[in-house]
């Protein structure tokens, strides 16, 4: 490599670093991030915070990591692989905020683009961390994210905003750049409606993406997919407006497809485009670039019902 190609600034690679909670379902956390990082064109590496026994009808137990081994992951993966893009997950308590903002700064990830997904209930209703870390996301976390991308539950106990419509929704993403974050994607997902309005909150203005309701019980995982989604997308590239709407529309598709597992409330169907090679449409942009790597590995994968 020569001198000049060295002080060129680094091409996205699209590496994401996940720190997030483990799903022994395989729905949500880590599992649901690497496939969509993966699906997307992405390379995933993780930061496992907290192991969880839980399936489709609720959590039975959760486990936190040490915070050596946690701070002791992000550190392996920074020092040598490097990242694109980080997102962050489930975190428990104060003590793992503490432990993962200490690990970013010792690595000097300042710049590297953050998600944070402010994950607080499961989908089946589990409480998932306390209020202590409630308070060290708002305090601690929040201020370092490119982008925060609450439900309507984490945004209200993050800002104290009752979010009811789009007003809400924006106020309350108003409220979270006021913390420090540079853009908030308040989903819309808890409110009533034929539509469900997603509501991107930037420093230049307001964007809304709504898509058609899908009447279905096959939601588990979805906030942890589609974060994980625009990080993916974000790491290859792709401006944050341009990955927020694609990675919706990935989810949207997703859920749609949810193959029907469990009894409660079931996983999406990460890997649906796989089967994007017998359609006649794709979607534009890093997404389809994703796509066309996978079409071209699709003869040497096994179809995924054998």
């Amino acid at each position: 490599m020569t001198a000049t190609e060295t002080d060129l600034p680094p091409e996205p690679k699209g590496r994401v670093l996940i720190i997030a909670g483990s799903d022994s379902s395989g729905g949500a956390g880590i599992q649901a991030d690497i496939k969509a990082v993966t699906v997307l064109g992405g390379y995933a590496a993780t930061a496992i915070t907290a192991l969880t026994v839980q399936n489709t009808k609720g959590v039975m137990a959760v486990h936190g990591a040490p915070m050596d081994i946690v701070s002791g992951q992000i550190a392996a993966v920074l020092d040598d692989i490097g990242a694109d893009a980080i997102k962050t997950g489930m975190l428990a308590s104060a003590e793992v905020i503490d432990a993962v903002i200490a690990a970013l700064d010792e690595a000097g990830a300042e710049l590297i683009p953050l998600i944070v997904d402010p994950v607080m209930v499961a989908s089946s209703g589990a409480r998932l961390i306390g209020e202590d870390a409630v308070e060290a996301l708002k305090k601690k976390l929040v201020r370092r994210a490119m982008l925060v991308t609450p439900n309507v539950p984490e945004a209200e106990a993050l800002t104290g905003v009752k979010v009811e419509d789009v007003d809400g929704q924006r106020e309350a993403g108003e409220a979270l750049l006021k913390l420090g974050a540079r853009a908030a994607l308040i989903k819309g997902g808890h409110l009533d409606g034929p539509q469900v309005i997603d509501v991107l909150v930037t420093r230049n203005g307001m964007r809304i993406f709504s898509r058609p309701r899908i009447k279905t019980r096959h939601t588990h995982g979805t906030g942890c997919t589609l974060a994980s989604a625009i990080a993916a997308l974000v790491a290859q590239g792709a401006p944050l407006d341009r990955a927020v709407e694609e990675a919706g529309d990935y989810l949207h598709e997703a859920i749609r497809r949810a193959p029907g597992f469990g009894s409660g409330a079931g996983p999406v169907h990460h890997g649906w485009p796989l089967d994007m090679e017998a359609e006649a449409e794709a979607p534009s942009g890093p997404l389809a670039a994703g796509l066309a790597g996978l079409a071209g590995l699709a003869g040497s994968v096994p179809d995924k019902d054998a």
